[in-house]
Formats: C-alpha cells, structure tokens, sequence
C-alpha cells in the first residue's frame, strides 16, 4: 500500500463506522488516504451525517448490519483491502448484559476474522482498549507505562473481559491464510481513555453538573493519574497503521500498540475541568468530599440497586465498584512504538484538542440536534 499517483483503487471497511470513534475516522480516512477510491461504513444504526459524505470524490457506502452475524460481516468484508473494526459494546455502567457484551466484543470479531479469511482480505486493524491491561480490580498503579511494562491483567467486568479475549483473537489471527494464500496481518491499538467531540461521558458529566447548578463534587485526589487521548489523534493513528501495515507487515503484524498524544496526565475529574470550566462548570473541594470507605459502600448499593431493578427498570449510575475502581487507580502511559514501528505522531495538539472539545461542548448549550456528531478535520 505505498504511495502512488496512480487512481484511487482502494477499498476500506470501517465496522462501528458510526460510533464516536467510528465516525472520526472515517472523516479522517476521507481527508487523509488518497488512494481510497470506496469507504464502507458498517454499523447497526446508520447516522444522516454519512448523506452529506456522498457528494465526494471517494464512493461512500452505508451498510446497516450486525457484527453479531456472520453473513452480514462477510458480504461487507467482502472486496475490501482493509478493515478497521471498530465496532464494539463498550460498557461500563451494567447498561446490557454480559452475555450481549460478549456477543458482540468476541463473537463479532471472531465474525470480522473469519469473514476476512474467507473473502481474501488481508489487512485487519483492530480497535482494542488500555482496559485489556488495566486498571485492575486490586487497584495497581500502571506509572508511565509502554506496551512490554509488567502488570497483573485482573479482569472481572464483562467489558475488559471481552475486550481481553477479542484482542487476542485478533493477535493469534496474524498470520493465517486468507482465500488467496497470502498471510493475515493484523494489528490492535490500544487506546486510553478517549476525548473529544461527541464523547458521551463528557455528555453526561456536562449535563449532570448543570443539574446541581453548575457544580461538580470532588470524589477522587488529585494525585490519581490518567492517561488520556484525543480522538482525533486516536483516528489518524488507525489511518496510519491502514496505510503502513503492508509495508511494514513483518515488523507490524501481531503487535499492540497504545495511542497517545501530549495531553497532560491528570485526574479524570481534573482533565474533564479542562473543558467543563470554560464552559460554566466548578469542580468543588480540593479533596474528595466523601471518604472513599463512603463511595466503596455507594458504588456497592448502586451495583445491589441496578441488579434488583433490572426486571423493572434499567437503572445505571455513573457510580459502580468498577468505575470508582478504575478512577481511583492511576493509569498512565508513556511509549514511543507507534513512532519507531510506522512513523506516528500525533498531528492535533494539546492546545487544539482542547480548543476543539471545549466548542463541541459549549454547542451542547445550543438545544437538540447540536453537538451530535464531529465536523471535518481540515484546518485553514
């Protein structure tokens, strides 16, 4: 996949193409490989903003489908050069079952392999998750941490579970021969906690502090690190590995990589004031108000709640032992395998990230339909 002047000739499918991640990188894709001739967008529920991308010169094609079925997987997959899977149930608040979370994170990539193997497509880029390696539940500090750092992987949430276990479907993919011959070269990218435009945490911390006047409490110290990535440099990073991954497929194929960029490390409550202060918000108490012993015994009862209301009402808190878990145990990377493996770097900015989340949450103020979904990435 080298660079040519040739005609576009490519063929890429993005399952989960409109998601958060999804649609980032399909917008980047559209601006940033030249060689695209069609993208396929592959989700369960299609966005109306995939209209306005189908007055380009790159054919753009939605296809509304299921991971969870092979067939549909294999017809999408069918006569494409590259798949970015993407698709995936990320849950973290008990919002559906375990066995669904499993469906759809396991049984769905194993579906995107196989497809692959079948169709003749080599080149898969797997989206993954920081989560396959931690936090842990015993609360283990992963300080500056690259992808070869030791650490215990203590998985009992559903959604690190299968995140783990698709991963590794993927990885141990590498190497198998599709229809054709030619070997399978797969890669995963380990993001760590994502930001950005159309982020739906920072949705509902956003809207959770302007139910309490504009305030948000205190609930983790400061001294409590996580590494966090912008989406933007998180897409381009997909974009890169796509565009790399036959060239450098010896060196490539088989690893994991985390995406990073310069975002500072802080507290999650600490680095989400970075945009919900220019837009009103205060985070109150240079200490957490509650004594953690306080939260444990919350979470727990909200966890007890959530499982005795399921038969009537779904019922998910913001608040659960794996989520104060995960906050309250610093998380925080520091590698440089991405650039020495396929050149990346990150091409936004601390300072335009910044910038560029903080104006998608201010447009949130501006009433339905606003604030949805990202905008092109070309700058002036």
């Amino acid at each position: 996949m080298a660079q040519s002047t040739q005609a576009p000739t490519l063929v890429y499918l993005v399952t989960g193409g409109c998601g958060f991640l999804g649609e980032h990188i399909v917008r980047m894709l559209l601006e940033q490989e030249p060689r695209l001739r069609e993208l396929r967008v592959f989700d369960l529920h299609l966005g109306s903003w995939l209209e306005e991308l189908k007055t380009g010169p790159v054919q753009v094609t939605a296809i509304q489908g299921d991971v969870t079925e092979a067939h549909e997987v294999a017809a999408a997959v069918a006569g494409s050069h590259v798949v970015i899977h993407t698709a995936g149930l990320v849950d973290v608040f008990g919002k559906a079952s375990p066995k669904t979370i499993h469906k759809v994170n396991v049984q769905g990539t194993q579906n995107v392999i196989e497809a692959c193997i079948r169709t003749g497509t080599q080149f898969l880029v797997y989206t993954s998750s920081m989560e396959v390696v931690g936090p842990n539940v015993k609360g283990h500090p992963f300080y500056r941490g690259n992808e070869d750092t030791p650490y215990e992987a203590v998985h009992q949430h559903p959604y690190p579970c299968s995140k783990a276990l698709a991963e590794q479907l993927v990885l141990e993919a590498n190497g198998r021969k599709v229809n054709g011959g030619l070997p399978l070269v797969t890669c995963a990218l380990r993001p760590t906690g994502i930001y950005g435009e159309g982020h739906q945490i920072m949705r509902d911390f956003y809207n959770q502090g302007l139910r309490f006047g504009g305030r948000l409490f205190r609930a983790v110290p400061a001294s409590v690190e996580h590494g966090r990535v912008y989406v933007g440099n998180v897409a381009w990073m997909h974009v890169l590995v796509a565009r790399e991954l036959e060239q450098r497929a010896p060196l490539m194929g088989g690893q994991v990589y985390f995406c990073y960029d310069k975002s500072p490390y802080k507290s999650y409550e600490d680095f989400n004031m970075e945009f919900l202060g220019p837009c009103g918000l205060r985070l109150i108490g240079t200490h957490p108000l509650l004594p953690y012993w306080l939260l444990v015994l919350l979470a727990t009862l909200n966890a007890l709640l959530q499982w005795l209301l399921r038969p009537l009402v779904l019922y998910t808190p913001l608040l659960n032992p794996y989520t104060l878990a995960m906050a309250n145990t610093t998380f925080t990377v520091s590698t440089n395998k991405a650039q020495r493996h396929f050149g990346y770097k990150p091409i936004f900015s601390w300072e335009e990230s910044k910038a560029r989340t903080i104006h998608w949450v201010q447009a949130l103020d501006q009433g339905p339909g606003t604030g949805g979904h990202c905008g092109p990435y070309s700058r002036s």
